[in-house]
């Protein structure tokens, strides 16, 4: 497996405050990974801290196979394209005049790349209009024309639909799946918008308190959250029996619960149970989303 990224125990310390505890991760090479966890669980520490804006405190990190101890890092990062919390526009310019400047700070010889670069972000048609006048979604758009002035595999976008209209999310979200199919972008995003988040990640890490708490792709979380009939019957060995004879994909719970996948005839169910003196005590169909799925994992309460 070829990763872009991991971290091995990487910690952030503000004075007694553990911002990040020895935070574990894994991003594979041409994934979309989704980043979520609660407002101050360390996601844009961890984001900040790979970009080289802060230093760890303990433990490493590697991008592209280098660690970050390494000399050769700086160089590495032009790899990377990062939007951290605001984009870095200059309102006073035009989407053009800006991206100008990136290039000269990046010391790139032309612009002819420019115009490519705004259509790709859906910009080529703003002209002389100032970055001020500018909607909430181009802003974010120009941001992330800025961090891909620089050709790199790997995006870091920090809340990139935060406060955006439906329209502006469904830009953002298109724009992102495009440079990750088009252009083999890996792009690590931390969003608040699970329900979004879903449309994109094919990987996932959930973090809390400073530490990730699970890692799972897509497919296997889309598994977890499946459609399924909990039962709660007298006894579940029967239900087993009666279940196992008919060739049905079944979870048991406890003594008491179980979960069914495939589906079948409740009268039928109902009938083979009791002339196994087993009685259905309660039935509900139960269909989890990513959102459910956090809050079971993490807990409750505000999250980003």
């Amino acid at each position: 497996m070829e990763y872009v990224l991991t971290t091995e125990k990487l910690s952030k310390r503000y004075g007694r405050f553990k911002a990040l505890d020895e935070c574990t991760m894994h991003i594979e090479k041409g994934a979309i990974y989704g980043f979520v966890g609660k407002n101050g669980a360390g996601k844009t520490t961890l984001i900040r801290v790979i970009c080289g804006l802060q230093e760890p405190s303990a433990g490493t990190y590697t991008l592209y196979g280098r660690k970050n101890d390494d000399s050769s890092l700086a160089g590495i990062r032009r790899r990377i394209g990062a939007v951290v919390e605001t984009p870095a526009v200059y309102e006073g310019m035009t989407a053009q005049e800006n991206l100008r400047q990136q290039y000269r700070i990046l010391g790139l010889p032309s612009f002819d790349t420019i115009p490519e670069l705004l259509s790709l972000v859906g910009l080529e048609d703003t002209g002389k209009k100032k970055v001020r006048h500018f909607s909430l979604g181009m802003r974010q758009r120009l941001g992330i024309a800025v961090a891909l002035a620089s050709c790199p595999d790997f995006m870091i976008l920090d809340e990139p639909a935060n406060g955006l209209d439906p329209e502006g999310i469904i830009e953002i979200r298109e724009l992102i799946l495009k440079l990750n199919r088009e252009r083999q972008i890996t792009v690590l995003i931390s969003s608040h918008i699970l329900s979004e988040l879903s449309r994109l990640a094919t990987h996932y890490g959930f973090i809390d308190q400073g530490r990730i708490v699970q890692e799972i792709r897509a497919d296997a979380l889309e598994q977890a959250c499946r459609k399924c009939l909990r039962l709660r019957v007298s006894d579940t060995a029967a239900l087993a029996r009666v279940l196992g004879e008919r060739h049905l994909e079944y979870t048991i719970l406890s003594d008491t619960e179980a979960e069914l996948y495939d589906r079948l005839e409740i009268t039928d169910l109902v009938q083979a149970l009791a002339r196994e003196n087993c009685k259905v005590l309660a039935m509900q169909e139960r269909e989890e989303n990513l959102e459910g799925y956090y809050v079971n994992l993490i807990g409750g309460g505000s999250h980003e």
